[in-house]
């Protein structure tokens, strides 16, 4: 919750700058865009989990307030799949377990930028908010009864996880990407960032008699964008 509070504190440093930059000589501008790319996602499960990176998608909408020197915002609205894929190395990987959840989700991040009027690099970074909207699992074995499946890991790893029920749809984090935006003429520019996602909510129940204490989502993107010069 702290780094949530330090987050929302920038944030609103950014926009005071911006209002006083507003009010003296220089002109904001406003752009709207859309954006796609990949992700690859885990979970950082405690009592922890084997697991390696699940690969999906994101897609969405931008827009984008800033100024012409250095600070703007950026808001997102976004399809993002994430999740997770165990590991089961012990087993020669004879068996496969991938979980997807699909979360609409919405950033708010400071936007800083640096360069010149063709080409800027730049650094994102703030809360972000998702809603779950989907949860699907992929199995090559049953899962709900791994017990009794010949040859599975039972020993020395954690399997609850694969058959528990989601409890917690609402998600909420913090985002920080690094990008470059190429602009082709005043009002025509494209994007392309990397960002990571560290959640702070727990999909699985967490209290002292619960499987997990923690049980939040990760995802790294690297996404593509274009974004048009409204102002």
């Amino acid at each position: 919750m702290r780094c949530v509070r330090l987050i929302l504190m920038l944030s609103a440093l950014a926009v005071s700058c911006m209002a006083v930059r507003a009010e003296t000589h220089y002109k904001p501008h406003i752009s709207v865009g859309a954006k796609g790319g990949m992700t690859y996602s885990k979970m950082s499960f405690y009592p922890s989990v084997k697991q390696s990176m699940l690969p999906g998608m994101i897609i969405g909408a931008t827009f984008s307030y800033a100024e012409e020197k250095i600070f703007g915002l950026t808001a997102e609205l976004c399809i993002e799949q994430r999740g997770w894929k165990e590991n089961f190395e012990e087993a020669n990987e004879q068996f496969q377990y991938s979980r997807r959840l699909t979360y609409i989700q919405l950033p708010l991040l400071t936007h800083i930028s640096f360069g010149s009027s063709r080409f800027k690099g730049y650094v994102n970074l703030g809360p972000e908010i998702a809603y779950m909207i989907g949860n699907s699992i992929s199995s090559n074995f049953d899962y709900r009864n791994y017990q009794s499946v010949p040859g599975f890991p039972v020993q020395n790893r954690m399997n609850d996880q694969m058959a528990m029920d989601i409890k917690n749809k609402f998600d909420y984090g913090i985002s920080g990407g690094l990008g470059m935006e190429y602009f082709v003429n005043r009002r025509h520019s494209v994007t392309l960032e990397g960002r990571f996602y560290y959640g702070l909510g727990n999909i699985y129940p967490d209290k002292k008699k619960d499987t997990f204490s923690a049980s939040r989502g990760m995802s790294i993107q690297v996404t593509l964008g274009y974004n048009l010069r409204l102002k």
